[in-house]
């Protein structure tokens, strides 16, 4: 038996509570018998969070889920699953022994998963002997099953669209900039922009390959993708389930990176670096608050706005950062932030003429693979410093 948690919930009162005592009776006369309830948050919710109070018709609807679940009769012969993507905002009773009391929280595959998945994928589908399916599994890490089913389906779409009769590896490799870094825009920018953009992404790839642990640059682009003018993206050696300190404050570097190169080449800022200001902020504020990387603050985690699912939770909640704690946080966050900005900046200056050469090959080409930049690398000889003084 199986139902969604939003099929519950109806406008009229009582509604819900019926449907759950009707699932249930008809799970009972069928038992042993097994009740899936999908997206059970949809009913499940905590009762009475939020500025608006609760709902009664999902709270009466949850308490006889509750009743159902742990009530009198001990001997239904029922098992209950429910599966949820926000066990953040369940209530407490839910999840207390004798209702859902074990718990399986089904993560991102690993690549020995994402091979096995993208192997059913492919099963039927044309594959020309370029295709390596180990290789395209550490291509994709972060990658759901959904998005593996998705990428193996575009890579077969764009094998139709030209004309081809088996999927190749360079198939794969479009559908996935598709799916990572969006649908290729109309190129609409005037010289002066473009060389501005490939100055920017220049400076990404090439603080990316200066400073060591940093994940290895697969791909830089001046091709409009998506919302973003041109792309850098780099692709980990393995999955990573733990960062260290030396690796984030390298991410942080490469993230400014594109923003030092516009002032060192063009001698002027633009609004391109907009989102790595954003996601620099955001990483720096979590070493800050969450992960205790901070000289100011040390080993001290603090809440944040976004572990309150609820709006007004913040009203029945006492605030634990003061004014005073607040300003320390801005304080450590900024000046992180500017260090990075400052080893981008000293990266690129001491190796200018690297930095041309791979503007001058995204001019030339718009975009630059692995193989390409490996040259570069190898024509200039350089070698990857450390970094001046470690970014607290």
């Amino acid at each position: 038996f199986n139902i969604s948690g939003s099929e519950f919930v109806e406008m009229f009162v009582g509604v819900g509570a019926s449907r759950v005592r009707d699932l249930f009776d008809r799970a009972k006369k069928e038992a042993p018998a097994i009740v899936f309830i999908d997206e059970i948050d949809a009913v499940g919710r905590r009762r009475g969070a939020g500025m608006g109070g609760g709902n009664d018709e999902r709270e009466q609807t949850l308490n006889q889920i509750l009743v159902e679940l742990d009530g009198f009769d001990d001997r239904a012969n029922v098992i209950v699953i429910a599966a949820s993507n926000r066990p953040d905002v369940l209530d407490p009773a839910l999840l207390r022994p004798g209702r859902f009391d074990r718990q399986v929280t089904i993560g991102l595959p690993d690549r020995k998963g994402r091979e096995g998945i993208l192997r059913i994928h492919t099963r039927g589908k044309p594959l020309d002997s370029t295709v390596d399916i180990p290789t395209l599994a550490r291509a994709t890490p972060g990658f759901s099953g959904a998005d593996l089913a998705n990428l193996a389906n575009e890579a077969a779409l764009h094998a139709a669209r030209k004309g081809g009769r088996k999927i190749s590896r360079g198939d794969f490799d479009d559908a996935l900039d598709k799916i990572m870094l969006g649908v290729e825009r109309p190129r609409l920018m005037n010289p002066h922009e473009r060389k501005v953009v490939a100055y920017h992404e220049a400076g990404h790839a090439l603080v990316a390959r200066l400073t060591p642990g940093t994940d290895p640059v697969h791909k830089v682009t001046i091709i409009p993708r998506g919302r973003a003018l041109g792309v850098t993206y780099q692709l980990p050696i393995d999955d990573r389930l733990n960062y260290p300190r030396d690796y984030l404050i390298g991410r942080l570097a490469v993230m400014m990176g594109g923003r030092a190169a516009e002032e060192l080449a063009i001698g002027e800022i633009t609004t391109g670096a907009e989102n790595d200001l954003k996601e620099a902020s955001k990483l720096a504020r979590n070493m800050v608050t969450k992960w205790g990387m901070s000289e100011e603050l040390g080993v001290l985690a603090l809440p944040s706005d976004s572990e309150n699912p609820f709006l007004g939770y913040d009203l029945t909640q006492h605030r634990e950062i003061g004014e005073g704690l607040a300003t320390q946080i801005d304080i450590a966050t900024r000046r992180i932030v500017e260090e990075a900005h400052r080893e981008a900046g000293r990266l690129l200056g001491e190796n200018r003429q690297l930095l041309d050469d791979i503007t001058n090959g995204l001019l030339e080409n718009e975009t630059l693979d692995a193989e390409d930049l490996t040259v570069l690398w190898g024509s200039a000889e350089t070698p990857v410093p450390r970094l001046a003084s470690p970014l607290a």
